[in-house]
């Protein structure tokens, strides 16, 4: 059960992070991991009980919280855009 195939991730960094290749960039890496925030939420939303996708996303969400924070303190304007452009809360 791929939900992220390779066409997916390379089009999310090609879009965030400039490039397919640049998977190391911090815009790349927060759109990835909110694309897998919103697949994990839509599949919990059907398996209620799935505690082990519940745990997963936790940890999602405290891992794309520090990357925010980081990018923040060194990118304050790109941040914003980031933002926006993935419609996070903030």
């Amino acid at each position: 059960m791929p939900y992220l195939t390779k066409e997916k991730r390379s089009e999310i960094f090609t879009e965030f992070g400039g490039k397919a290749e640049n998977t190391g960039s911090v815009e790349g890496q927060i759109a990835l991991i909110t694309v897998r925030i919103q697949n994990i939420s839509k599949h919990l939303q059907a398996n209620k009980k799935d505690t082990g996708s519940n745990r997963g996303i936790i940890n999602l969400v405290g891992q794309r919280k520090s990357l925010l924070s980081y990018m923040q303190k060194t990118n304050l304007q790109g941040y914003r855009a980031l933002i926006e452009k993935l419609g996070l809360r903030k």
